[in-house]
């Protein structure tokens, strides 16, 4: 079945992607070992938080060197370019843009040069406070004079602010220097940074954006999830704190508080956005959403054939789904995992050729059986809608659609590219009214509670924002409630001040 402009309506866009996190970060410091493939290895692990760039920076001890490109990690780099990037301290950065365009001069780590040296910056969130802090850069370049080092230096994202304040204290180290900075960031950030000699790594008072340190048998490492760890080798020590700073070097490491710590960890990192085998807050992230799929089983149960998953990620919240229910769990979708935002656009002769680039059904599992589909999230909802239409036209013979989140009615503000709020199928119509957007059977997602307690963590110790409007950091009218709210005649933000 074609619409007017010759699409096939059951082909699922693969531009139409989900919920992207902004990066993943990675950082090592081991003299003797190949930093830079290490740092390539972890950055392979973090893939999924980040497609449209990587990058690695590398010191010797007297230059940082920073290789970086458009594309994912395996594009970017070769054996010969990770030989060429000698030292003992390296970071590493996978991009995914919320702020700033998708180009190379945005692509991480950044660097800039020092009075004493250099500094490369890597960055997982998203700053709340850009427009304060671009005031505050303005302020120092003019302090360091005329031909001071950070003169005219131009920022396009929150990273590029971060780092030209790291290098706009002349007469202060960088880690003199990220201590007077680190209090002054609002909003939510996980920086992995070094100078010649040294990496450091922070992570925002709220600790939204996970950060961890591992140990190797002589070294340290810092990573956004604990699957780059296993990957390199290193043994899990503990979480970053939030509001923690710490510096590795020769004499070991060191740790200092610039904020006091409020908790409030990203609850849609155990929905989708961490790898299932990474641990977060003490909790397996498969354990946790299997739970969350047993849950959704009690609340919302059907009489049905078959339990499949949507890939890969509501295949831990099907896996539970049907262990509690009793109904047999199995594979009816297959996935095209090198299917990405980068991927060229069908023409039109194309798309009428019926080509499903994303998800393609299996027949013969699907065909008259009543389906209970399991996904971890609806946003705009033309994926469920194509999907739906997808597996009636391979024989299903009802589908029954259960989501592992709940309603997502706000926009993120902390590293999560989520659609506007005009775009967010759940704001402002009823769960019936999507699931007859969708043509569903039935639709039922998981409660906002049923998902803290599967979690494990404490409510209070959790950003909810994307399902409650409740935001832990206050946001600037001037920049972000403008552009992503007043769209649409919503209702005012709620605030935790």
């Amino acid at each position: 079945m074609a619409r007017g402009d010759g699409r096939l309506t059951h082909d699922i866009d693969p531009q139409d992607v989900g919920p992207q996190d902004a990066c993943g970060v990675f950082g090592v410091w081991a003299p003797g070992e190949e930093v830079a493939k290490l740092s390539y290895f972890g950055l392979y692990a973090l893939q999924h938080r980040g497609q449209e760039s990587a990058g690695i920076a590398v010191s010797n001890g007297k230059q940082i060197l920073v290789y970086k490109d458009m594309g994912l990690v395996s594009q970017v780099f070769d054996e010969s370019t990770l030989e060429s990037l000698v030292g003992s301290v390296a970071i590493g950065h996978s991009r995914y843009s919320t702020t700033g365009a998708s180009v190379w001069q945005n692509a991480q780590p950044t660097f800039r040069p020092t009075a004493q040296g250099s500094v490369a910056l890597a960055h997982n969130g998203n700053l709340t406070n850009t427009a304060d802090l671009v005031t505050m850069l303005q302020e120092r370049t003019a302090e360091n004079g005329p031909g001071r080092r950070g003169k005219g230096e131009t920022a396009t994202t929150d990273t590029s602010v971060m780092a030209s304040l790291l290098a706009a204290y002349p007469d202060r180290s960088v880690e003199e220097a990220a201590i007077e900075v680190l209090p002054k960031l609002r909003g939510a950030f996980s920086l992995v940074f070094m100078d010649e000699h040294t990496l450091y790594a922070a992570r925002d008072p709220q600790g939204i954006r996970p950060l961890v340190l591992g140990r190797l048998e002589r070294g340290w490492v810092v990573a956004s999830e604990t699957a780059a760890l296993d990957i390199v080798g290193a043994s899990f020590i503990r979480e970053i704190e939030p509001g923690e700073f710490i510096a590795i070097d020769e004499n070991g490491l060191r740790t200092e508080r610039f904020s006091p710590a409020e908790p409030k960890g990203c609850i849609f990192e155990y929905v989708y956005l961490a790898r299932p085998d990474t641990t977060i807050s003490d909790q397996r992230v498969f354990t946790v959403r299997a739970e969350i799929g047993r849950r959704l089983a009690r609340e919302h149960p059907v009489d049905a054939d078959l339990v499949i998953p949507v890939p890969e990620s509501g295949t831990p919240a099907a896996i539970g789904y049907a262990e509690e229910s009793g109904i047999p769990f199995g594979h009816g979708l297959v996935k095209n995992s090198y299917v990405g935002r980068t991927f060229i656009q069908p023409s039109q002769t194309i798309r009428q050729l019926g080509i499903r680039l994303k998800l393609n059904p299996l027949r013969d599992v699907i065909a008259g059986k009543r389906l209970v589909v399991v996904d971890d999230s609806i946003v705009r909802g033309n994926t469920q809608r194509a999907l739906v239409r997808m597996l009636r036209e391979s024989g299903a013979a009802e589908v029954h659609v259960r989501i592992s989140s709940p309603p997502v009615k706000w926009p993120c503000f902390y590293g999560i590219d989520f659609a506007s709020r005009a775009e967010l199928i759940a704001n402002g119509i009823s769960v019936e009214e999507i699931c007859r957007s969708i043509d569903a059977d039935s639709l039922a997602y998981v409660e906002l509670d049923q998902l803290v307690e599967a979690t494990n963590v404490p409510k209070e110790k959790l950003c909810r924002a994307c399902f409650d409007g409740i935001y832990p950091v206050p946001l600037p009218e001037d920049d972000l409630i403008g552009k992503h709210l007043l769209e649409t005649d919503a209702k005012p933000l709620k605030v935790i001040q």
